[in-house]
């Protein structure tokens, strides 16, 4: 009897589950499509605390200058909105932060939700008794704060390049390193070789560069350390990536110099180097930002590489566009992986 007590519990809480599973995605579908510019930061707060300690600690950590840009452009811009203008309008934004100040606050801390008013948005809400708190849980939250804007921003960038992939591309580079990034409509395959493959897209006055690389691992060596993967690098571009003149090729500018960080996403590691590109013997430039990783069988190391080129324009979302398509490389499914399905 207690057997059976103790499965009908077990296929209740699975019913009560799955109907919850399914109110949820029923919601989440009656849900209006987010509004706002990408980057873009609505900061829910009293004027009075935007223009103190707040404000300042938020501007301080969230409008900070991007990396490695040929100019100053912030992480995010902010857009300050008081409680009481809240309304609809401002609901449906895509990117949200709730500063709740009040005596009546007995938990202080750092919530974060999805899909609250609007999909697919990110809800950030900093709740405290009074500003010394709010100041501290936003200083000692921040790197979360940014992460969580950043995936957000690259998740909707990496959704609407499947849903408009241009699908000739993936199997050309999945044949080369055994996986691809998506591609959304408009990139298009500029040069391929045996080792070396340049995928772009060139609306006017903008150029949005691809360029996926292997070279063998060498026994002995330290591939990861950033002198030689900064070497391997530039390598790959003084030979595959020419300038629009003779003698003309694309390296790592010497204004700045590259930085070279050890990252985790989606259980792939891999090394990100960023900074600035130019041309060797000519005035064009911009910036950059490149994974490199072992392929599976470890004998050979994998460069995925976005770069822009927009003379007339700021450069942060577009190299954030470019970034969001190396983040969505994928490794290619084996038959085995295919015949579940």
């Amino acid at each position: 009897m207690k057997s059976i007590i103790r499965n009908l519990a077990f296929v209740c809480a699975a019913i009560l589950a799955l109907a919850s599973c399914h109110q949820e995605k029923t919601r989440k579908a009656l849900l209006p499509n987010i509004t706002g510019t990408a980057g873009e930061v609505i900061v829910v707060i009293g004027q009075n605390e935007w223009e103190g300690a707040v404000g300042t600690v938020l501007r301080d950590s969230l409008s900070r200058e991007f990396p490695q840009l040929p100019q100053r452009e912030p992480l995010f811009n902010l857009v300050n909105v008081p409680q009481a203008a809240f309304t609809s309008m401002f609901q449906v934004h895509r990117n949200i932060i709730v500063v709740n100040i009040s005596k009546d606050v007995t938990e202080p801390g750092v919530l974060y939700r999805n899909d609250v008013w609007a999909a697919p948005q990110t809800v950030i809400r900093v709740n405290a008794p009074d500003s010394e708190t709010a100041v501290q849980l936003i200083k000692e939250n921040s790197s979360t704060i940014i992460g969580m804007l950043e995936e957000a921003e690259r998740a909707r960038m990496i959704r609407n390049a499947k849903k408009y992939e241009e699908r000739s591309i993936a199997p050309v580079v999945t044949e080369m390193v055994g996986g691809s990034p998506h591609f959304p409509s408009g990139y298009k395959l500029k040069k391929r070789t045996d080792d070396f493959i340049w995928v772009s897209y060139d609306p006017e006055y903008v150029s949005q560069g691809i360029l996926i690389y292997k070279y063998p691992v060498v026994e002995g060596e330290d591939m990861m350390s950033p002198e030689n993967l900064l070497e391997a690098n530039s390598r790959m571009l003084m030979e595959n990536v020419p300038g629009m003149f003779e003698n003309t090729y694309m390296v790592m500018s010497s204004y700045a110099p590259p930085t070279v960080k050890y990252m985790k996403y989606h259980g792939l590691q891999f090394a990100e180097i960023r900074g600035l590109w130019e041309v060797h013997n000519d005035y064009m430039g911009g910036p950059f930002v490149t994974h490199v990783f072992y392929s599976p069988d470890g004998k050979n190391m994998i460069g995925i590489e976005g770069f822009v080129y927009a003379p007339k324009f700021d450069k942060r979302q577009y190299l954030r566009q470019v970034e969001s398509i190396i983040y969505s490389f994928e490794w290619a499914k084996t038959d085995e992986e295919v015949n579940k399905e």
